[in-house]
């Protein structure tokens, strides 16, 4: 008898610890093991890696995880009243499973993880973003973590995984698709969970690369795309007037003519643009005439 087996079914565990789902914490459960071992399987093979999760609940995930390998699970959960629960997966997993009681957005993982690192999450509804954007943004690159297997709003995936012309595509794509390799690994209706959610919702799956795609200075290209889609219905040297004075220069010198707009734009020339600001601005001599 594997461990798994050895654990009450998890509808019984939100009975008995009370853990009705709270919106304030963005929480919907998944309880199908079925569907929490398919999901996991999707991180790829755990055997020789760390993972950390977020958002645990009741342990649905946590299980899949576990029972699918994973050399050791850190489990950051938020809510006090799912911990007892996660300490009795803890306890048919000796010495594979440490919960954390804390806010992951204040937690830094590094000091409970030994690397190779993935991260898998049904991550709550009002922090995923956020811890996204974070894992996709780390002052060195390559990041602490090898991939990023995550539960998303189905609205969120389709902006990750976006092309160039779409409504989806945006500063999220940008961030993505610079430094990883992003897919919709599977979709979930909004039965799959309890209480089932308002939409659908899907995984993706994000493989660090050894390095970005093309060449940029990261916070110039955060600057440039937030500013390109923060209007993003406005023509580049519209929206981008802030950015440099002699922004059309720029574009132009970035392969990109002033009047597209943001959602045109491919991955590769809002580099290049980046490039193209980081430059120093050419000077004029304002100084006084040499003498005769």
């Amino acid at each position: 008898m594997s461990a798994i087996d050895t654990l009450p079914p998890l509808r019984e565990v939100i009975a008995a610890h009370q853990l009705s789902a709270r919106k304030s914490l963005g929480q919907n459960f998944l309880l199908d093991l079925n569907l929490t071992a398919k999901i996991a399987r999707q991180a790829g093979d755990l055997t020789t890696c760390d993972v950390l999760e977020i958002g645990p609940g009741p342990g649905g995930l946590t299980r899949g995880l576990l029972s699918e390998g994973a050399r050791k699970v850190v489990a950051v959960e938020k809510d006090t009243r799912c911990i007892a629960a996660l300490n009795e997966i803890a306890a048919a997993y000796p010495d594979r499973l440490e919960v954390i009681n804390g806010d992951a957005l204040e937690i830094n993982p590094l000091a409970h993880l030994t690397p190779p690192i993935r991260i898998a999450a049904n991550l709550p509804y009002n922090v995923g973003t956020e811890l996204l954007v974070r894992w996709l943004t780390p002052p060195e690159w390559p990041p602490f973590w090898q991939s990023l297997t995550l539960m998303f709003q189905h609205e969120v995936a389709e902006r990750i995984v976006a092309q160039p012309g779409s409504k989806a595509y945006g500063r999220l794509a940008i961030l993505a698709q610079w430094r990883a390799e992003a897919r919709i690994a599977m979709s979930l209706p909004p039965g799959a969970f309890t209480p089932p959610p308002k939409v659908s919702s899907a995984v993706v799956h994000l493989t660090a690369l050894p390095e970005p795609r093309f060449p940029a200075d990261a916070a110039t290209l955060s600057r440039v795309v937030a500013a390109a889609f923060n209007q993003r219905r406005k023509m580049l040297r519209a929206s981008l007037k802030g950015v440099a004075p002699d922004i059309e220069d720029r574009l132009r010198a970035a392969g990109i003519e002033p009047t597209e707009r943001a959602e045109q734009v491919p991955l590769e020339a809002f580099c290049a643009l980046a490039r193209a600001v980081k430059q120093p601005q050419e000077t004029k001599n304002l100084g006084s005439k040499p003498e005769a």
